[in-house]
């Protein structure tokens, strides 16, 4: 790990909600994986992005009798970026950790829901829609502000717009079931929310491959967004755990089960904190 990366990191994830560059916190996160990351690289090649969607979206309006209504705008950025650009949803490997790392999506045209929810909507508002994430469980979605409402964008599946209906048949796959479609699963998140939902992906694929090291580098940054995330300091612990590092798993234990006293888990996290202080106990 970069100690200089991970202070910049921090140095963003301190900032207001509104003031964190979600580009810039998104490539820091990849610069852990990757040292030689060149930041301000990438930052071109998403700007040459941006400049190409202005001048298709300038294009689809010149040949327009009327203007272009958000619909229309969004099919000239669909078909820039995944026709022209060749951008994709990687349903081939979906858990291979390179679809959250941001320039990896970058160079490789491939992703998932959330990184490329991310280039859509930094490209989309550059070429002036009013793009939101939108973090819809399970599949994140992008969301266009439009006078006859909110369009419910796909970019995982070619920028589609999406229905009411096609999200509840998302929450079913998901689930293996029907599951009501809850209002507060189509709000907005803002930037400390999406990194914290990309960090998450991230530790659950390495938590899978038993790779603790890299899933603790996940937790700690989710840490640094979210210094009161209980559940956060709870699987902290238990990666701590899984580490050795038995001092530390002890004091992140002990935060969640004062925090949480209620908790559902409680009598469980109370034997992995007593197993903790057994083996402190022996050590010293």
């Amino acid at each position: 790990m970069s100690i200089a990366v991970r202070r910049r990191f921090a140095a963003l994830a301190a900032r207001p909600d509104a003031e964190i560059d979600l580009v810039e916190a998104a490539l820091l996160v990849a610069a852990e994986e990757y040292t030689d990351l060149d930041v301000r690289h990438y930052r071109r090649v998403l700007d040459r992005l941006c400049d190409g969607a202005r001048m298709r979206v300038g294009e689809a309006a010149i040949g327009a009798r009327g203007g272009l209504g958000p619909c229309e705008v969004v099919g000239a950025l669909n078909r820039y970026l995944f026709e022209e650009c060749g951008f994709r949803g990687n349903r081939e490997a979906y858990y291979d950790p390179r679809n959250s790392f941001l320039n990896e999506v970058l160079d490789r045209r491939l992703g998932i829901p959330i990184s490329l929810s991310l280039v859509y909507i930094e490209v989309g508002r550059r070429a002036g829609l009013p793009l939101v994430g939108i973090g819809f469980p399970g599949h994140f979605l992008v969301g266009c502000d439009a006078p006859e409402g909110r369009l419910l964008i796909d970019p995982f599946d070619g920028g589609k717009l999406l229905t009411e209906f096609d999200c509840i048949a998302i929450l079913t796959r998901l689930h293996g079931r029907p599951v009501p479609l809850a209002r507060h699963y189509l709000a907005p998140i803002g930037p400390r929310a999406f990194l914290v939902r990309m960090l998450a992906n991230l530790k659950s694929i390495y938590l899978e491959r038993e790779d603790y090291c890299r899933a603790l580098a996940a937790a700690e940054r989710i840490l640094l967004l979210t210094p009161d995330a209980a559940e956060e300091r709870r699987d902290r612990g238990l990666i701590h755990l899984k580490l050795q590092a038995f001092s530390l798993a002890a004091s992140d234990l002990e935060a969640y089960l004062q925090a949480r006293r209620e908790a559902q888990d409680r009598d469980q996290v109370t034997r992995y904190l007593t197993t903790v202080r057994q083996i402190l106990a022996r050590l010293n």
